[in-house]
């Protein structure tokens, strides 16, 4: 990690230059968990204060695993929202041009 190659071995250390220089607070908690584990997602505000303690670009702390990538599923005729019968389905006729009425 970015951390180790700066030095940073603990999480004090590392709260104190997201404090000084991250211009970010956070709690000893938090910041053991981003040293430890693999946030599910992170704010961009969070990841600015990092790139900026520890001197990186957030190419420096994050890796892409492409091996996983999401692909959607075909979409059916069904619910398709140019069909008719798709717009049928869900009460939406030709009339309003295949889109809901504002809900108010």
């Amino acid at each position: 990690m970015a951390a180790a190659q700066r030095e940073v071995w603990t999480g004090a250390q590392l709260r104190r230059l997201l404090a000084d220089k991250g211009g970010l607070e956070l709690s000893a908690a938090s910041v053991s968990t981003l040293l430890t584990r693999q946030p599910a997602q992170l704010k961009l505000e969070t990841l600015a204060a990092l790139c900026a303690a520890l001197d990186c670009t957030p190419n420096d702390l994050l890796e892409l695993d492409t091996t996983s990538a999401w692909t959607a599923p075909p979409t059916p005729a069904s619910t398709n929202p140019d069909s008719d019968t798709a717009a049928a389905a869900v009460g939406l006729g030709r009339a309003t041009g295949g889109h809901r009425p504002p809900p108010f």
